[in-house]
């Protein structure tokens, strides 16, 4: 059974959009950016102790992406899941590279949410 050719703006062997494939929902990305200020912006004024609080903030930050991804953006299973774990792993690891990584998947779901807007009417 051959496959179904890939339209414009999807992604390769799926049948989701580009938008929905990579794009969070704006308002974990912005979650996301505000946690990671939280946890590193105290990095330095601790000298690293509060490192022991990256972990579980990373574990409570991808229930709440895994969440959220399901009931707001329309993700199913696995890809609200693969999100939640990204974001999780990111917060949880000292840098400061999940706010690189949250506000363009969050414009990506922003774009989302209008071209759904758009489609519904």
């Amino acid at each position: 059974m051959p496959e179904e050719p890939i339209r414009h703006g999807q992604a390769a062997g799926s049948g989701k959009l580009f938008g929905q494939v990579f794009g969070i929902d704006p308002r974990i990305a912005f979650l996301a950016f505000v946690v990671d200020l939280m946890l590193f912006g105290g990095e330095l004024a601790t000298l690293g102790a509060s490192i022991v609080v990256s972990v579980p903030a990373g574990i409570v930050l991808g229930i709440v992406a895994y969440k959220a991804q399901r009931r707001w953006y329309g993700d199913d299973h696995d890809a609200a899941l693969i999100k939640a774990l990204i974001i999780g792993l990111l917060t949880a690891i000292p840098t400061p590279l999940p706010a690189l990584l949250a506000v363009p998947s969050g414009l990506l779901g922003i774009a989302h949410g209008i071209q759904k807007r758009l489609s519904a009417r």
